[in-house]
Order: structure tokens, then C-alpha cells, then sequence
């Protein structure tokens, strides 16, 4: 008899984006029995992506559906006792969310609020019997328009600002009322506003261990807009009243906690205003205001929060600092080579300890209230994030999920971990993904990613993109040139107002690394990156004729023109030597790619959403315009209604034609494939 032929292992496909079910945030119960987690699902027919929470049994079993329709369910916390979940759902209205209540034995969730507007995030009292929360109303000329069919149908007659911050990418155009502190009795749904200031806003409120005192953090300079680093930690009572302003660095803050007896609270810090490459460091700072601030990682060069990027979208929102019963140790998260570990720190001494755990990112992670067991969103390089267990005095941890194990299945090709040198002989990290089916005797082309930012890591985190482009028979490479985060502060300063020297002589060295691999075509290389990797992108095509074709995405083209139109322009003011271009013009034009495209030879294909905010379509309409004009084959694609965030959240339908377009474009170039 003939025998079978055995069939190649699937490999990834553009496509899969609609297979994936993603764990967006998750809690344990008080009692550590159960875990409590949202999962986003897309729906084909629609394009809309929806959320349901899931229960988990922290000892093993099979995870339960725990509520159910085509909505919005997420942010699930637990109610003290252990017997309800509290979470966000806008499965009263599409447009408007709600706090609900759902018992753990079963039973349709209860609305607690009955309000009009967004409600950010928020917290439950020790005894849950309050809820704090952030809370921002409509605009009266909104209300106005959805009482009115007609008005409602028309939509925005005109937009009238006096404020310099206006937008903000993935949000949209602002609206004039701001986000203010509300708390929410819990049995009678009562909510009561309990900060007020329209020129203010406040964020990351928690209660203290006996509810009587809120901390949160908020600009409140004379002027906030032109001081947006400038954050400071208040304490309220929760009535509303006493409103404290706690001294501490100066610097953007977030996440305060009070320690267990209310006497500290610890936060993140970044010291110093438009300092964008500085360590976030933790802090804690006496809660009555008195005595000094103290900084517990001063001595250690790592970045207390989790910067690691992927396109996959999951649980990786950073957790406050959490403080161990006693109140003599903290824990939190560490980007550091590729990975996102947690660590935990001693406050007497400021002694660091290592919590063990594979290479890979942990994103949210919680405790049982005896903190007897940790629970943990863990994700690595080759399957996204997952719920796994660890009890105190094990060594091993326990595997809660399995959300998207159709991943098993594929054949994903062969991933190289390396260290290289750099342009001054400085350590660097990369990664070489090979395609499936991997032949070393080979000559295969190669495509070198370049990752956004500049302040974030490549590292061991699912990249869809990454593992789709090397099914199609690429060699995918990419790496942490100097600018990101991940190997200490001197790493990170190295491109202040330098960009396009030092990062782009480390990503030369990086291709001349794995150009010289046997298994590498060196004259079929390509190049893409989106954002400040659309900058580099733009930016290396305008220096060397080495690659054969590029996709810029979501670029930076001209930082003078990208100062009055991105939604984070003081940023760049002070990453470019603090002044604006009108008196420092020839130092931002020196640095963008746009004063080179006149050198530009390579095939470049420009993607772009056009509602991205951050960076506004304007930058790649200038790139595009100006090749064209020049006669280098060039190609524009525009994503509607899409933001700066498309390759991570966009619409899934957008987002896998933009896959195919990257894909042809290097497929006619670098395989000669006609389009």
C-alpha cells in the first residue's frame, strides 16, 4: 500500500488575528481560591471586539465562561469577601459603560452606577463597602446632541479650544470636562463627586488600609499644559474634604499606594521634567506629608515598569507598587534585557530580590489577601500571555490558561537569541527569527524590524507580525539599538538630541552581523519599523543604498512640523535640547529624515493611519510627496478612522491588509514576485 504523505505543520497567517482570544486583566480571589479575568474576542461579521469574564481555579481545572453576550465586560475586582466580582460593562447600553456586580455562585450581574460619561478605572475599599473611581462627564453640548435625533445625526458642528492639550491619540479630540474622583456606595449605588477643579485632573486613586483617605496624583501647577511632567501626590479624605498635597521629586508620578499601616506611600517616579529617557524609579514618600521622600531604587539602573512591546494585545498594564503585609518589602515589575521580571524590595535597606521566572514577560500580577499565592499574566516569544500560579515555598508555578493553544499546532520557525557589538563596541541584544522549514543550506532574504518608541524593548514577546513575514520565507531580524530602554539610563540618553547617529550606526552593525550568516542573501534585505522605527526607517533610506526595499509606518518624517502636530509635542521639545524649532530650527531639521529624502533611492512603501494623532498623517504625506515628485517607486496606503495604534489594536480587517501590503511589498522586491 502507498504510504501517506506526511502534510508540513500550518504556519501563521495574516489571517489568525481573528483566532486570537486575548486575557486582558485578571485579579484572585481574597481567599486565593479563584482567578477572575476578561477576554477580548473578535467578531468577524462585525469587526467589533468584545469581552467576557472567565473564572479560573487557582489549584487547576477547566477555566469557566463566566458572563456572556456580545459586549464590553472587563476590569473584574473582587469584593472583600470573596462572593462578588465587580467589573465595567457597557451591556446596558453600547455607548455607555457601567460598574456591575455579579455574585460568584451564579446569577445575573446587578448595576451599581447610573451615570453619564466614561468611567476610567477604580478601586474597592478594604471593607467594600465604598468604591473610588475616575470619572469624566459629558460635554453639556454632547448631552445636548443625544437628546436630539437630528442634531445626533449631523454630529460635531465645530470644535473651540482656548487649552493648548486638545487631542490625544486613540481618544480623539478632547472634551472640555475633565477626569475627577467619584466614590460609589456600594449597596445603594450613590455616587458622589468628591473633586471638582475643571482646570485639574486626578488619576490612579486607591483608598488607605481603613478607607478614610484616598491618594491619587494630578498636575496642579498654574499651569498644567506647559508643566505636563509636573505631578504631584495628593491625599483626600473620602468624604471630599482636606485635600493634601504630599511633597515629593519632581517628575511625572503614577500609581501611589498606602502601605498597610497608611503611614507610607510608595509610587512610581520619573525624576525630573521632559527627562523622557530617565529610569521610572520607585518611591516612597510619608503619607502626612512630613519628612523627606526616599527613593528605594536609587542605586539600581533598571526601569521599574513593563516595556516590553508586542502586536498582540493582553494584560501588560503595570500594577501600583504592592506592598507585603508587613509592610517591610514591595513588589513590582522590571524591564531588563528582553524580559519584564518582577522583583521585590526590601524598604528598610533597599535590598532587591529576584522572583524566579523563564524568559518572557509578566504583565499584571496580583495577590491572594494572606499573600500566601501569586497569580501572574505571563507571556513569552512564542504564545501570548497566559494565568499561571505560584504558592509561597514552591519552587514551580502552575499553568491556569490555555487561551489560543491552536498556536501549539504551527510551525513557527527557529529563533537565535545573540549579543552583538555596536558601533562603539557596546553590548547589544538581538534576535533571528528564521522561517519555517528552515534549510541552512539556503540563501533566504531578510527583513530587519525596527522597533517604535524610542523608550520601550524588543524582547521575549510575541511579534504576529514577526512570525507572519518569516512563514512567507523571510529571515525576520531585529534588535535594542541605543535609545530604548531595557539595559540602563546611559542606553536610554545615548540619542538625546542625537537621533539618527548612534542608534542608526547600532542597527548598521546589527545588519552587518547577521548579513554575514550564510543562510542570509545580503542583497535582498529589506527594512520596516513604525513610529520612531518609521523615523529610523525613513531615516536610513536617506543614509545608505544597502536595502533593497522599505515600508516606513506610522513615521516621523519632520520633527519640525511633527513639534506643532503631535499630541505629545513637548516631548520632542525636550528630547531636541529643550526649545521649540522656531528658535532652535536648524537643530530639529538636522535630525529628520525629511532634509535626506532627496538622497533616497530605495523602493519605499509609506503606511499611515489617518486619524494617528501622535504622529500626524501630514509627517508621511511629506515623505511620500517628496519621492514621489523625485521618481522613486513609492506607494501610499491610508487606514481610515485608525490611530497611531493600529498594527496593535486597529480594526482586525485593517490590520491584516495592512500585513498583506508589508508582505507584497518586500515579496516584489526582495523575491521578485510581481504584485
Amino acid at each position: 500500500m502507498p504510504t501517506k504523505k506526511k502534510s508540513k505543520p500550518k504556519t501563521i497567517s495574516a489571517e489568525d488575528l481573528y483566532r486570537f482570544e486575548f486575557i486582558t486583566d485578571m485579579r484572585i480571589s481574597p481567599g486565593g481560591d479563584h482567578v477572575a479575568y476578561s477576554v477580548q474576542r473578535v467578531d468577524k461579521t462585525t469587526e467589533k471586539k468584545y469581552m467576557n469574564l472567565w473564572i479560573v481555579p487557582s489549584k487547576g481545572g477547566k477555566p469557566k465562561q463566566f458572563t456572556y453576550g456580545d459586549h464590553v465586560d472587563c476590569h473584574p475586582r473582587w469584593s472583600p469577601d470573596g462572593k462578588e466580582i465587580f467589573f465595567i460593562s457597557n451591556r446596558g447600553s453600547e455607548t455607555q459603560s457601567q460598574i456591575y456586580i455579579i455574585p460568584l455562585d451564579g446569577g445575573e450581574g446587578r448595576q451599581l452606577t447610573n451615570l453619564t460619561g466614561t468611567i476610567g478605572g477604580f478601586n474597592l475599599s478594604n471593607d467594600g463597602k465604598k468604591l473610588v473611581m475616575e470619572f469624566r462627564k459629558k460635554d453639556k453640548e454632547q448631552l445636548e446632541r443625544d437628546k436630539d435625533d437630528q442634531k445626533k445625526k449631523l454630529g460635531v458642528v465645530a470644535r473651540h479650544y482656548t487649552n493648548l492639550w486638545f487631542k490625544l491619540d486613540g481618544e480623539g479630540y478632547l472634551p472640555d470636562e475633565k477626569w475627577h474622583l467619584w466614590t460609589v456606595d456600594t449597596k445603594s449605588g450613590k455616587a458622589m463627586q468628591i473633586t471638582d477643579d475643571q482646570k485639574f485632573e486626578e488619576y490612579n486613586s486607591s483608598f488607605s488600609p481603613d478607607g478614610k483617605k484616598i491618594v491619587f496624583y494630578s498636575n496642579r501647577t498654574d499651569e498644567p499644559e506647559l508643566n505636563p511632567d509636573h505631578d504631584d501626590i495628593y491625599v483626600i479624605n473620602s468624604d471630599g474634604s482636606r485635600m493634601k498635597k504630599i511633597p515629593g521629586p519632581v517628575g511625572a508620578k503614577i500609581l501611589p499606594s498606602f502601605s498597610p499601616d497608611s503611614k507610607w506611600i510608595a509610587c512610581f517616579c520619573k525624576e525630573g521634567e521632559g527627562k523622557w529617557y530617565r529610569n521610572i524609579r520607585l518611591w516612597i514618600v510619608p503619607s502626612d506629608g512630613k519628612g523627606k521622600a526616599k527613593c528605594l531604587t536609587a542605586n539600581y539602573d533598571f526601569n521599574t515598569t513593563n516595556d516590553t512591546i508586542n502586536d498582540l494585545a493582553g494584560a501588560h498594564q503595570m500594577r501600583q507598587p504592592i506592598w507585603s503585609k508587613n509592610g517591610d518589602w514591595i513588589y513590582f515589575t522590571v524591564s531588563l534585557h528582553g524580559n519584564t521580571v518582577l522583583k521585590k524590595i526590601r524598604v528598610s535597606d533597599c535590598h532587591v530580590v529576584d522572583l524566579p521566572s523563564d524568559d518572557g514577560v509578566i504583565g499584571c500580577f496580583d495577590f491572594n489577601s494572606e499573600q500566601t499565592r501569586l497569580a501572574f499574566y505571563f507571556g513569552n516569544m512564542t504564545h501570548p500571555g497566559q494565568i499561571f500560579i505560584h504558592d509561597n515555598g514552591m519552587k514551580t508555578v502552575r499553568q491556569l490558561t490555555h487561551h489560543n493553544s491552536w498556536i501549539d499546532r504551527l510551525d513557527l520557525g527557529e529563533i537565535e537569541e545573540v549579543w552583538f557589538n555596536g558601533s562603539d563596541n557596546n553590548k547589544l541584544q538581538g534576535w533571528i527569527l528564521k522561517p519555517p522549514n528552515f534549510n541552512p543550506k539556503r540563501k533566504y532574504p531578510a527583513i530587519l524590524e525596527i522597533h517604535g518608541g524610542p523608550r520601550v524593548q524588543y524582547g521575549n514577546l510575541m511579534m504576529h507580525e514577526f512570525f507572519y513575514l518569516a512563514a512567507a520565507g523571510y529571515v525576520v531580524f531585529f534588535c535594542n539599538p541605543r535609545g530604548g530602554q531595557g539595559y540602563g539610563e546611559a542606553h536610554s540618553k545615548a540619542i538625546v538630541n542625537d537621533w539618527g547617529n548612534k542608534d542608526y550606526t547600532d542597527l548598521m552593525k546589527w545588519t552587518d552581523f547577521v548579513t554575514r550568516k550564510p543562510y542570509v542573501d545580503k542583497t535582498r534585505v529589506g527594512v520596516t519599523g513604525g513610529s520612531y522605527g518609521g523615523y529610523m526607517t525613513g531615516w536610513i533610506v536617506g543614509h545608505t543604498n544597502r536595502f533593497k526595499a522599505a515600508v516606513s509606518q506610522r513615521m516621523v518624517s519632520n520633527l519640525v512640523s511633527m513639534w506643532g502636530s503631535s499630541d505629545f509635542n513637548w516631548v520632542f521639545q525636550e528630547e531636541f535640547g529643550g526649545k521649540p524649532p522656531y528658535e532652535n530650527l536648524a537643530n530639529f531639521w538636522r535630525q529628520s529624515p525629511q532634509k535626506y529624502v532627496g538622497n533616497v533611492k530605495t523602493p519605499t512603501l509609506i503606511i499611515h493611519s489617518e486619524m494617528d494623532l501622535r504622529c500626524a498623517i501630514e509627517q508621511a504625506e511629506q515623505f511620500y510627496v517628496a519621492l514621489k515628485t523625485r521618481g522613486i517607486d513609492t506607494e501610499m496606503v491610508r487606514f481610515p478612522d485608525e490611530p497611531h495604534g493600529l498594527s496593535r489594536g486597529g480594526r482586525t480587517d485593517r490590520r491584516i491588509v495592512r500585513l498583506k501590503h508589508i508582505r507584497r511589498w518586500f515579496d516584489k522586491y526582495l523575491m521578485g514576485k510581481k504584485s
